[in-house]
This record gives C-alpha cells, structure tokens and sequence, in this order.
C-alpha cells in the first residue's frame, strides 16, 4: 500500500492544512494561523477557511488569506494537476517568496512600529477584558499594572527591536526586591508570548532573562517580645493562630497554600522561589503543633484563602489588638530573629529559611542534617 505524500513543513505563524482522510472529496482542511490558547497553554486549533482535494492548493489559499488577498470561493477555482513532490516543492517555495515580497509593506510597518507601551495595552485588554470563562483577582491586576511601570526605560521602545541585552539592563540595573524583579520578568514573558501569537515579533528573548541579584527577601521588622505575648493570649483566634504558625516556622505566605503538613512525623515541607526554598524540611514547634492540629482538622490546609484576604484580615486584628502594623512577611523575620536569639544553629537557621550558603560550599555540598537534628535545634526557641 503506497504512503501517503510527505508535504514541505509550513513556517511558524502560517496556519495549518490537516489531512481529514480518505473517503472525502475535499480532504484537507485549511486552518489560518492560531491566535487562541487554553489556560494550559494547548493552541486552540480556528474554523477552517475552507477545504480542499489537494495539499498545494491549501497551501495557496493559506498564502492568498495571510496576504489579505483571499475570497470565499477561491479554492475552487484554482487547477493545479501537477501534484508530484517535485512540482509541490518547487511551487510551495515560488510561492513563498512571492509571498514574502508581496507582503502588505504598511501592515508589516505597522506592526514593526509597535512599542512596548502598544503592546502591554493590547495585552493587557486581551488578558483582563476580553477573556471569557476566567476572572482575575484584583491583586493579580494590579500586579501587572505596578510591573509595567517598573518598566519605563523600555515604554517608548519599538517592540520587535528590543534586544536580550535591553530586557535584562533593566534587570541588572534595578534597585528593586528579588520578588519584584520576578514580576517584572513574568509580565515581560507573558507579552513575548502575546506578540508572538499576534506576530509583532518573530524573536522571544524573554526566555532568556534572569535575575542576577541573590534573593534578597523582602525588608521587614520582626514582632517584639510583648508583640508576641499578646498573640499568644488571642492564640483562638484563627487569624493569630496562623500568624503564631507562620512566626515559629518561618515560610512565606505563599507557601503556606500548598505546604505538606505530616503531624505524625512532626514537620513541614514546601517552599517557594529558589532551589534552596523549594521542598525543605521545617519541623514543626512543639508550642505550635496544638495550633497545626486544630487547623488542619477545621479547614484542611493551613492557609486555604489568598494571601491578600490574609492580608486584610491580619491588619484588622493587629488594630485590634494595639499591635504596630505588620506585613505577613514579618512572621519570617520573627523566625529568623528567634533562631537568632535563642542559639540556633546558623547553618541550620540558613536551612530551615532556605537560604543559600553562598560561597560556603562546604554546608552547601557536604551537609547534611536530619530530622532529628533540626528539631534539637527549633526546640531551643522557648515561649516566654
């Protein structure tokens, strides 16, 4: 049984001819170029702009709809006999460059002249307004919109002339905390990935960005000695009990939503962030577990709403309870600074945070500690 016919290999952005099977007059579909993702990030393949009985005259028909020269009815006036591999490939090139010197010149200035402030305002609509079946929280929006303005330097710059070294001189040059940092280079990525299905840019440097500064946490002040007392006597309170939580283990927020919780062993695993972060061990203080138990039990996970209704609800009860202003991060500091002052091992302190032992690649390759070690060490930390 001969094979079926090898066709050449449409350029990206093209759009796509797909063989339907035998048995049909017009089997190949003809399918103009995706510009819909689902939320998994699988291409939604777009109605077909018509069908044929031969591949190259879907491929002329797809290079007829790119060019804007394409009408209802055109694939049945083409007559194309010769369908040997040697004529399709010769004609699939022939067209092709005709194609690209044909090109619609004031569309492609168009496009080429786009900035980057174009581009994050079409994204922006496309991603918040126009997309059905998804909300956003209000966070999130204001997320991008703080990221974009970070981005000043590069607003007045033509989109597709942005070069790797443009993106990442505004990485490298900024001030700004590692978590801020990242947003930007989300945000940066999610607009390559928008100009890409859009077709402002054939490039996507994006993917290539890093942050070359060490997390550097964000700047906090840890709660005081009385701050802590006066928590421990609202423990009841299922904002405090969470605070308490976080102040004797030492994760960011985040964490805290998808952190393993192993009461039978006595620890938590999780982490967000960098490598070090990511999956390590924090057993779990004996003052807290009471408070671990109970929460698990009422609501399954230790923290099962958003980070920023914490937020909201944290700040009500600190008013309430005379206690300055805090931010959820605070509890991290708490931690660290009770390591501290209480003789916890540094290397451990270092571990049980997450943090990098930097140039010190001795703890860094070859130490190793158990379970049981660190909860020696957590132990140290006493409840006045």
């Amino acid at each position: 049984m001969p094979k079926r016919k090898r066709y050449p290999k449409l350029p990206n952005g093209y759009g796509s001819i797909k063989y339907l099977g035998k048995g049909r007059r017009n089997p190949y579909a003809v399918h103009p170029p995706v510009k819909e993702f689902q939320l998994n990030g699988s291409p939604v393949t777009p109605k077909a702009i018509c069908y044929t009985d031969a591949w190259i005259k879907g491929f002329t028909i797809l290079t007829a709809y790119k060019a804007g020269t394409y009408y209802p009815g055109m694939e049945l006036e083409l007559n194309l006999e010769d369908e040997s591999s040697e004529n399709i490939e010769s004609l699939a090139q022939k067209i092709l460059a005709d194609y690209n010197t044909t090109r619609p010149v004031e569309k492609a200035k168009r496009e080429q002249e786009k900035t980057f402030e174009d581009v994050y305002q079409e994204y922006f609509k496309w991603k918040f307004e126009n997309e059905k079946g998804h909300s956003y929280s209000k966070n999130t929006v204001n997320a991008t919109i703080s990221a974009f303005k970070r981005c000043s330097e590069l607003h007045s710059r033509i989109f597709s002339e942005l070069k790797y070294e443009d993106l990442q001189k505004h990485l490298d040059n900024s001030t700004l905390s590692h978590a801020a940092l990242e947003l930007d280079i989300n945000l940066i990525k999610q607009m390559y990935k928008y100009a890409l299905i859009c077709e402002y840019t054939e490039k996507n440097p994006s993917q290539f960005l890093k942050i070359s500064k060490e997390d550097d946490d964000t700047p906090g002040e840890p709660f005081s000695s009385e701050d802590l007392k006066k928590l421990w006597a609202h423990k009841s309170d299922p904002t405090v009990e969470f605070l308490l939580i976080m102040c004797y283990s030492g994760y960011r927020i985040t964490a805290y939503r998808t952190l393993e919780v192993h009461l039978s062993e006595g620890y938590f695993k999780g982490g967000i962030k960098t490598k070090c972060s990511k999956d390590r061990i924090v057993p779990i203080h004996s003052a807290i577990l009471p408070l671990v138990e109970a929460r698990v039990k009422r609501q399954g996970a230790m923290l099962n709403t958003t980070p920023y209704v914490f937020r909201t609800a944290m700040y009500k009860t600190l008013k309430k309870l005379s206690i300055k202003h805090h931010t959820p991060h605070d509890c991290r500091h708490t931690f660290s600074m009770l390591c501290e002052k209480y003789g916890v091992k540094e290397n451990d302190r270092r571990r049980m945070m997450g943090h990098s032992f930097g140039a010190d690649i001795t703890n860094a390759k070859y130490g190793h500690r158990s379970l049981d070690d660190l909860k020696t060490e957590i132990e140290k930390i006493k409840v006045e």
